[in-house]
Protein backbone atom coordinates (compact mmCIF):
# COMPACT_ATOMS: atom_id res chain seq x y z
CA UNK A 1 0.00 0.00 0.00
CA UNK A 2 1.38 3.36 -0.99
CA UNK A 3 1.28 5.79 1.92
CA UNK A 4 -0.47 9.11 1.30
CA UNK A 5 -1.09 10.46 4.81
CA UNK A 6 0.66 10.48 8.18
CA UNK A 7 -0.75 11.18 11.63
CA UNK A 8 1.82 12.97 13.81
CA UNK A 9 1.96 14.77 17.15
CA UNK A 10 4.68 17.13 18.39
CA UNK A 11 6.40 16.27 21.69
CA UNK A 12 4.57 17.99 24.56
CA UNK A 13 6.12 20.04 27.36
CA UNK A 14 6.16 16.89 29.54
CA UNK A 15 8.18 14.90 26.99
CA UNK A 16 11.31 14.88 29.16
CA UNK A 17 9.39 12.57 31.54
CA UNK A 18 9.05 9.88 28.84
CA UNK A 19 9.04 6.22 29.86
CA UNK A 20 12.60 5.01 29.35
CA UNK A 21 15.42 2.92 30.77
CA UNK A 22 17.99 4.42 28.41
CA UNK A 23 21.15 5.49 30.30
CA UNK A 24 20.85 9.00 28.83
CA UNK A 25 17.12 9.31 29.45
CA UNK A 26 17.69 12.01 32.05
CA UNK A 27 19.39 14.24 29.45
CA UNK A 28 16.44 14.57 27.04
CA UNK A 29 16.14 18.09 25.59
CA UNK A 30 12.59 19.16 24.75
CA UNK A 31 13.81 21.95 22.52
CA UNK A 32 16.04 19.64 20.49
CA UNK A 33 13.34 16.94 20.37
CA UNK A 34 10.92 19.45 18.85
CA UNK A 35 13.50 20.56 16.28
CA UNK A 36 14.16 16.93 15.34
CA UNK A 37 10.42 16.24 15.15
CA UNK A 38 9.92 19.26 12.88
CA UNK A 39 12.65 17.95 10.57
CA UNK A 40 10.99 14.54 10.59
CA UNK A 41 7.64 16.10 9.63
CA UNK A 42 9.29 18.20 6.90
CA UNK A 43 10.84 15.01 5.51
CA UNK A 44 7.45 13.26 5.37
CA UNK A 45 5.99 16.24 3.55
CA UNK A 46 8.87 16.30 1.08
CA UNK A 47 8.17 12.63 0.36
CA UNK A 48 4.62 13.56 -0.62
CA UNK A 49 2.66 12.74 2.52
CA UNK A 50 -0.21 14.86 3.82
CA UNK A 51 0.28 15.42 7.56
CA UNK A 52 -2.58 15.15 10.04
CA UNK A 53 -1.28 16.98 13.10
CA UNK A 54 -2.89 16.09 16.42
CA UNK A 55 -3.07 18.56 19.31
CA UNK A 56 -0.48 18.46 22.08
CA UNK A 57 -1.26 16.30 25.09
CA UNK A 58 0.84 17.70 27.92
CA UNK A 59 -0.54 15.19 30.42
CA UNK A 60 1.00 12.33 28.40
CA UNK A 61 4.81 12.51 28.03
CA UNK A 62 4.87 9.74 25.39
CA UNK A 63 1.93 10.97 23.30
CA UNK A 64 4.14 11.90 20.34
CA UNK A 65 4.64 8.15 19.78
CA UNK A 66 1.34 7.88 17.95
CA UNK A 67 2.16 4.57 16.25
CA UNK A 68 1.46 2.70 19.50
CA UNK A 69 -2.16 3.89 19.49
CA UNK A 70 -3.47 2.08 16.42
CA UNK A 71 -2.87 -0.57 13.76
CA UNK A 72 -4.16 0.14 10.26
CA UNK A 73 -4.74 -2.58 7.68
CA UNK A 74 -6.84 -2.38 4.54
CA UNK A 75 -9.97 -0.34 5.24
CA UNK A 76 -9.92 -0.96 8.99
CA UNK A 77 -8.12 0.44 12.02
CA UNK A 78 -7.71 -1.22 15.39
CA UNK A 79 -7.33 1.13 18.37
CA UNK A 80 -4.95 -0.36 20.89
CA UNK A 81 -4.90 -0.59 24.68
CA UNK A 82 -1.52 0.41 26.08
CA UNK A 83 0.58 -1.99 28.09
CA UNK A 84 1.60 0.86 30.39
CA UNK A 85 -1.50 2.16 32.18
CA UNK A 86 -0.23 5.75 32.38
CA UNK A 87 -0.38 5.98 28.56
CA UNK A 88 -4.04 5.00 28.29
CA UNK A 89 -5.93 8.00 26.99
CA UNK A 90 -3.40 8.98 24.33
CA UNK A 91 -5.49 7.10 21.77
CA UNK A 92 -8.64 9.25 22.02
CA UNK A 93 -7.83 11.82 19.35
CA UNK A 94 -5.92 9.24 17.27
CA UNK A 95 -9.19 7.34 17.09
CA UNK A 96 -11.09 10.51 16.14
CA UNK A 97 -8.67 11.19 13.29
CA UNK A 98 -8.78 7.63 11.97
CA UNK A 99 -12.61 7.47 12.06
CA UNK A 100 -12.64 9.86 9.12
CA UNK A 101 -10.96 7.21 6.95
CA UNK A 102 -11.49 3.75 8.45
CA UNK A 103 -13.94 1.42 10.16
CA UNK A 104 -12.85 1.24 13.79
CA UNK A 105 -12.72 -1.31 16.58
CA UNK A 106 -11.01 -0.98 19.96
CA UNK A 107 -9.07 -3.33 22.21
CA UNK A 108 -10.86 -4.08 25.46
CA UNK A 109 -9.83 -5.20 28.94
CA UNK A 110 -7.77 -7.31 29.60
CA UNK A 111 -6.05 -7.10 26.24
CA UNK A 112 -2.88 -5.06 25.90
CA UNK A 113 -1.39 -4.27 22.52
CA UNK A 114 0.75 -1.50 21.03
CA UNK A 115 1.42 -0.64 17.40
CA UNK A 116 5.16 -0.79 17.98
CA UNK A 117 4.82 -4.57 18.26
CA UNK A 118 3.22 -4.99 14.83
CA UNK A 119 5.38 -5.68 11.77
CA UNK A 120 3.50 -5.18 8.49
CA UNK A 121 4.31 -7.59 5.67
CA UNK A 122 2.70 -7.32 2.20
CA UNK A 123 -0.29 -9.54 3.04
CA UNK A 124 0.08 -10.46 6.71
CA UNK A 125 1.31 -9.20 10.08
CA UNK A 126 3.79 -10.40 12.68
CA UNK A 127 3.05 -9.27 16.22
CA UNK A 128 5.35 -9.43 19.21
CA UNK A 129 4.20 -10.85 22.52
CA UNK A 130 6.32 -8.58 24.67
CA UNK A 131 6.31 -6.34 27.73
CA UNK A 132 3.55 -4.28 26.06
CA UNK A 133 1.42 -6.77 24.08
CA UNK A 134 -0.37 -9.95 25.18
CA UNK A 135 -2.15 -12.77 23.32
CA UNK A 136 -5.59 -11.32 24.05
CA UNK A 137 -4.59 -8.13 22.30
CA UNK A 138 -3.42 -10.06 19.24
CA UNK A 139 -6.60 -12.14 19.13
CA UNK A 140 -8.84 -9.07 19.28
CA UNK A 141 -6.80 -7.40 16.54
CA UNK A 142 -6.91 -10.54 14.38
CA UNK A 143 -10.69 -10.83 14.74
CA UNK A 144 -11.21 -7.23 13.65
CA UNK A 145 -8.63 -6.78 10.90
CA UNK A 146 -9.35 -10.24 9.42
CA UNK A 147 -5.74 -10.78 8.42
CA UNK A 148 -3.21 -13.53 9.07
CA UNK A 149 -1.18 -12.62 12.16
CA UNK A 150 1.75 -14.68 13.37
CA UNK A 151 3.35 -14.06 16.75
CA UNK A 152 6.86 -13.99 18.17
CA UNK A 153 7.10 -14.17 21.94
CA UNK A 154 9.88 -12.33 23.74
CA UNK A 155 8.98 -11.01 27.19
CA UNK A 156 12.37 -9.32 27.50
CA UNK A 157 11.75 -6.62 24.88
CA UNK A 158 9.49 -3.58 24.73
CA UNK A 159 8.49 -3.74 21.04
CA UNK A 160 9.20 -6.27 18.29
CA UNK A 161 9.54 -3.55 15.65
CA UNK A 162 12.79 -2.49 17.32
CA UNK A 163 14.20 -5.79 16.04
CA UNK A 164 12.58 -6.28 12.64
CA UNK A 165 11.05 -4.03 10.01
CA UNK A 166 9.78 -4.82 6.52
CA UNK A 167 11.28 -2.38 4.00
CA UNK A 168 9.60 -3.52 0.78
CA UNK A 169 10.88 -5.59 -2.18
CA UNK A 170 10.63 -8.75 -0.02
CA UNK A 171 13.38 -7.36 2.26
CA UNK A 172 13.34 -7.40 6.07
CA UNK A 173 15.90 -5.56 8.18
CA UNK A 174 16.45 -7.42 11.44
CA UNK A 175 18.83 -8.49 14.20
CA UNK A 176 20.97 -11.61 14.28
CA UNK A 177 18.62 -12.99 16.94
CA UNK A 178 15.89 -13.48 14.33
CA UNK A 179 17.86 -14.37 11.19
CA UNK A 180 16.91 -18.08 11.42
CA UNK A 181 13.35 -17.60 12.64
CA UNK A 182 10.88 -19.68 10.55
CA UNK A 183 8.52 -16.72 10.12
CA UNK A 184 11.09 -14.82 8.05
CA UNK A 185 12.55 -17.71 6.04
CA UNK A 186 10.92 -16.59 2.78
CA UNK A 187 12.19 -13.02 3.07
CA UNK A 188 15.53 -11.55 2.04
CA UNK A 189 17.22 -10.42 5.25
CA UNK A 190 19.50 -7.51 6.07
CA UNK A 191 21.21 -8.49 9.34
CA UNK A 192 22.28 -5.58 11.54
CA UNK A 193 25.10 -6.01 14.09
CA UNK A 194 24.23 -5.49 17.73
CA UNK A 195 26.00 -2.15 18.04
CA UNK A 196 23.69 -0.73 15.35
CA UNK A 197 20.37 -2.31 16.44
CA UNK A 198 18.75 1.10 16.87
CA UNK A 199 18.88 1.57 13.10
CA UNK A 200 16.46 -1.32 12.55
CA UNK A 201 13.47 0.76 13.62
CA UNK A 202 13.55 2.83 10.45
CA UNK A 203 10.66 4.18 8.40
CA UNK A 204 9.83 2.94 4.90
CA UNK A 205 7.88 5.34 2.71
CA UNK A 206 7.30 4.20 -0.85
CA UNK A 207 10.81 2.72 -1.33
CA UNK A 208 12.60 5.51 0.53
CA UNK A 209 13.95 4.53 3.96
CA UNK A 210 14.40 7.14 6.70
CA UNK A 211 17.08 6.06 9.17
CA UNK A 212 19.03 7.34 12.15
CA UNK A 213 22.17 9.16 11.05
CA UNK A 214 24.32 7.44 13.69
CA UNK A 215 24.84 4.12 11.93
CA UNK A 216 26.67 4.13 8.60
CA UNK A 217 26.94 0.35 8.20
CA UNK A 218 23.17 -0.08 8.37
CA UNK A 219 22.60 2.80 5.95
CA UNK A 220 25.06 1.32 3.45
CA UNK A 221 23.40 -2.08 3.74
CA UNK A 222 20.00 -0.59 2.94
CA UNK A 223 21.38 1.49 0.04
CA UNK A 224 23.06 -1.57 -1.42
CA UNK A 225 19.72 -3.37 -1.28
CA UNK A 226 18.33 -0.82 -3.73
CA UNK A 227 16.64 1.76 -1.53
CA UNK A 228 17.04 5.50 -1.27
CA UNK A 229 18.09 6.49 2.29
CA UNK A 230 17.42 9.71 4.18
CA UNK A 231 19.28 10.02 7.48
CA UNK A 232 18.01 12.08 10.39
CA UNK A 233 19.37 12.94 13.83
CA UNK A 234 16.96 11.20 16.23
CA UNK A 235 19.02 11.47 19.44
CA UNK A 236 16.23 12.79 21.68
CA UNK A 237 13.91 9.97 20.62
CA UNK A 238 16.56 7.30 21.01
CA UNK A 239 16.91 8.46 24.64
CA UNK A 240 13.22 7.64 25.09
CA UNK A 241 13.73 4.22 23.46
CA UNK A 242 11.74 5.27 20.43
CA UNK A 243 12.53 5.74 16.80
CA UNK A 244 11.23 6.68 13.39
CA UNK A 245 8.16 4.47 13.05
CA UNK A 246 6.94 5.45 16.52
CA UNK A 247 6.32 9.04 15.46
CA UNK A 248 3.68 8.47 12.80
CA UNK A 249 0.77 6.36 11.60
CA UNK A 250 0.99 5.98 7.82
CA UNK A 251 -1.89 5.16 5.49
Amino acid sequence: MKAEKAIVREPSKSYTQCITSHPLGHTVSLDLARKQHNKYCDTLTELGLELIKLPLKDEYPDACFVEDNAVVHGNKAFITRMGVESRRGEEVDVESALRQYFSISKATNSATIEGGDVVHLPSSLICGITQRTNYKGVEQMRNWLDVQIATIENPNIVHLKSYMKYLGKNILITSKEYENHPLVKDLDLLIIPKQEYYSINCLSINDTIIMSDKFQYAQDLVKNAGFEVISLNMSEFEKCQASLTCLSILF
